[in-house]
């Protein structure tokens, strides 16, 4: 097979074999992967993705649901090179450099009401990380060392570190690791396609808030924080949270003297149709933690933004030991924060988060056909967030068995028509770039649809 690699002199059978010997790739089985030809990019322009063979691929999952305005991005682009030019890094502790600085001023004008201090860090993970330290530190500077447990909803998923698997609650993800795991204490995560309680929101809502505020009244003495997801749980399958449900968290952790940390390193930035995902209830937690869309998919900077009240509690004499004492090698990086700053003056220019609600009643409309596919039990959408659930029966709803693979076959087949998607089990994800046109759109849906129907109903 003839290369059109960007990468003269090497060929796609030399880089798929050095990819076989030396990489170990994430949330992957290596066994069946390196049974199978890889598809190795060689380059992105757009909303496309192109392997060294030459062909193209939508990017219909964003590249793990971070990339904005596509690839290649001309602003992004020159903004870094000419970082580059003055400085590619410099350390932040216990200095600063321009474009941190800048960033983290833009960041506090774009976040809900209170949040005023920036932590950077370079990934979801860690971001998360931060949060919990940051909470679990702050009562022991307000004389409650007793408050050390956290609540976190069922399902949840916050990332890999140790202390973001803590509050994590995906066994598939997380059961391995149990053994160095501090316990937290789950409630679950209200939806409404499975709730027990019906597919009334208004109820859904209702109970299960009452199973938070039964968990409060008995140990708020000793909760640090709730973390949850807010609006759409995603690694779970996107469960998209019922009107009223996070206000009445932020009620509850009020209440009850308890912190309220605020994930929303899949939602922010514009990904749900606003900028954050707490802006749908005008909802202020006590910290949230961002990243993917901050840099447009360009590098790795995530956030941990905190109120006043959390950061003042870390202020004191030196001998005192205060100091939140976290760091990581590339935090508040310069060319990172560089590309977010040229990121969100794209937003605001192409008044990206406006146009994503709009697209999302025309995505919506669109994916109101799906239902007519016979294995489509639920299709679940906030924004640019899209689970698609396939279930062996519409009525029953049963679940198709791991072993079936059903979720993986759909999202071959779609690859094999030029668009790349990943699943979650047995549900579809579709999480497009937030710039997409919508006939971009409707050709990724297109071929969404088609795979969804080879698989299901003609093999």
């Amino acid at each position: 097979m003839t290369s059109v690699s960007t990468y003269p002199g090497i060929s796609y059978e030399e880089m798929a074999q050095k990819n076989k010997e030396y990489v170990w790739h994430p949330f992957t089985q290596m066994k069946q992967y390196i049974e199978d030809d890889p598809v190795i990019i060689s380059h992105g322009n757009g909303r496309k993705l192109y392997d060294m063979n030459g062909k193209g691929y939508w990017d219909g999952f964003s590249s793990i649901w971070l990339n904005v305005h596509g690839h290649n991005v001309k602003e992004v682009n020159e903004a870094i090179i000419e970082q580059l030019d003055r400085v590619a890094h410099s350390t932040l502790l216990g200095m600063a450099n321009v474009p941190s600085v800048l960033l983290a001023e833009k960041i506090v004008e774009l976040m809900p009401k209170g949040l005023r201090k920036v932590f950077y860090s370079d990934a979801g993970a860690t971001a998360v990380e931060i949060a919990v330290k940051m909470a679990f530190q702050y009562w022991q500077h307000k004389d409650n060392p007793e408050k050390k447990h956290f609540v976190t909803m069922q399902e949840a998923y916050h990332g890999d570190t140790i202390g973001a698997v803590s509050v994590g609650a995906i066994d598939l993800y997380h059961k391995k690791y149990s053994s160095l795991l501090f316990p937290s204490i789950k409630v679950p995560y209200p939806g409404t396609y499975r709730s027990p309680y019906g597919q009334d929101p208004k109820v859904v809502v209702e109970k299960y808030l009452e199973q938070v505020e039964n968990v409060l009244k008995k140990r708020s003495h000793e909760v640090a924080a709730l973390i949850v997801e807010p609006i759409v749980q995603g690694a779970s399958g996107i469960i998209v949270m019922p009107e009223g449900y996070l206000k009445g968290l932020r009620e509850l952790c009020t209440q009850y003297d308890v912190l309220l940390i605020a994930d929303e390193v899949a939602t922010g930035f514009g990904r749900t149709g606003k900028m954050f995902a707490c802006d749908y209830e005008d909802v202020t937690p006590d910290i949230l933690t961002a990243g993917k869309g901050l840099t447009a998919g360009y590098l790795p900077i995530a956030i941990t933004v905190a109120t006043d009240e959390i950061y003042n509690a870390f202020l004191g004499e030196y001998e005192e030991q205060k100091t939140f004492f976290h760091g990581h090698s590339y935090t508040g990086n310069p060319l990172g924060c560089a590309a977010a700053l040229a990121n969100l003056e794209l937003y605001e220019k192409n008044r990206l988060v406006e146009q994503v609600a709009e697209k999302s009643d025309y995505l919506a409309n669109q994916l109101l056909s799906f239902y007519e596919l016979k294995h489509v039990g639920d299709i679940r959408q906030k924004g640019f967030m899209i689970g698609i659930e396939l279930v062996v029966d519409k009525e029953t709803k049963e679940e198709y068995s791991w072993e079936e693979r059903v979720g993986v076959r759909v999202c071959r087949h779609a690859r094999e028509l030029g668009m790349l998607i990943r699943p979650l089990g047995n549900v579809i994800t579709f999480i497009p770039p937030l710039a997409s046109t919508n006939e971009e759109l409707d050709e990724m849906l297109h071929i969404l649809y088609e795979s969804i129907e080879e698989i299901t109903e003609r093999q």
